[in-house]
């Protein structure tokens, strides 16, 4: 079987796989639907009062899209490492041609489908439900590789907390650990002039700063975004090549 035949064939088991977990079907597109109703119908945006929520709402878009992009590919590939290690997987794969790096670009693929489909529906339901109103132009055609490169980025994270974790419990204890703090901490929900001068640097440290300066620049306050992708690109094919590194050994 070719290279592209293995990676087809497993991404193949891991979509039914997932479509299989309903409870992970649901929660994957539940929790950032909840998200934007909470804040973007419920608490709202208030431009002229200060504090969190103090940017008009269209600055929150990249936000939204980055909880679904962070959290379900930190989970989703560390869960799936930590499963097939407790059930002897990689021991059944190692016996095939399938390598540790087509492996994780396999389920990579998968994430890049689901979430894509999840980042969808939420930019939908953000334009339903709140006052935003995304700039329509040419650049919005790259939205969607920012998405696809942020989740192969976090893919290859998931992997590496998935192999160092001992458990499936300790890769969800590690994956909101990690996902949390850059969640509201990295140009997201928190404007930087909320945050004290000293703390900058770790904010432009975090990979997620990227996809929201660069998806911000596309959807709500015109901007070079060029540069972002190409940081996030070089991120996400160097936490893939440590992901794959650390995937249990199945060639």
């Amino acid at each position: 079987m070719s290279r592209f035949g293995r990676i087809a064939t497993e991404a193949s088991a891991a979509s039914r796989s997932f479509l299989r977990r309903r409870t992970a079907v649901f929660f994957t597109f539940f929790f950032p639907v909840i998200l934007v109703l909470i804040f973007g119908a419920l608490v709202q945006t208030q431009p002229t009062g200060g504090g969190l929520f103090a940017e008009p709402a269209g600055y929150y878009i990249p936000g939204y899209l980055a909880v679904v992009v962070l959290f379900t590919p930190l989970s989703r590939v560390g869960s799936e490492i930590a499963r097939h290690r407790d059930g002897g997987r990689f021991e059944k794969l190692a016996t095939t041609p399938l390598s540790r790096g087509e492996w994780l670009l396999a389920h990579t693929l998968v994430n890049v489908a689901i979430i894509g489909a999840a980042s969808l529906l939420i930019l939908g339901l953000v334009l339903v439900v709140t006052d935003a109103e995304p700039v329509v132009s040419p650049a919005l055609a790259a939205l969607p590789v920012f998405v696809a490169v942020a989740v192969a980025l976090f893919c290859g994270l998931g992997a590496l907390l998935g192999a160092l974790a001992d458990s499936q419990d300790g890769v969800i204890a590690a994956s909101n650990t990690v996902a949390l703090p850059l969640l509201f901490l990295s140009e997201t929900f928190v404007s930087p002039s909320l945050l004290p001068e000293w703390f900058l640097p770790a904010v432009a440290a975090s990979p997620l700063t990227y996809f929201a300066r660069g998806t911000r620049s596309i959807v709500y306050e015109p901007g070079p975004w060029v540069g972002d992708l190409a940081v996030l690109s070089v991120l996400a094919v160097a936490f893939l090549a440590l992901g794959a590194y650390a995937v249990p050994r199945t060639d």
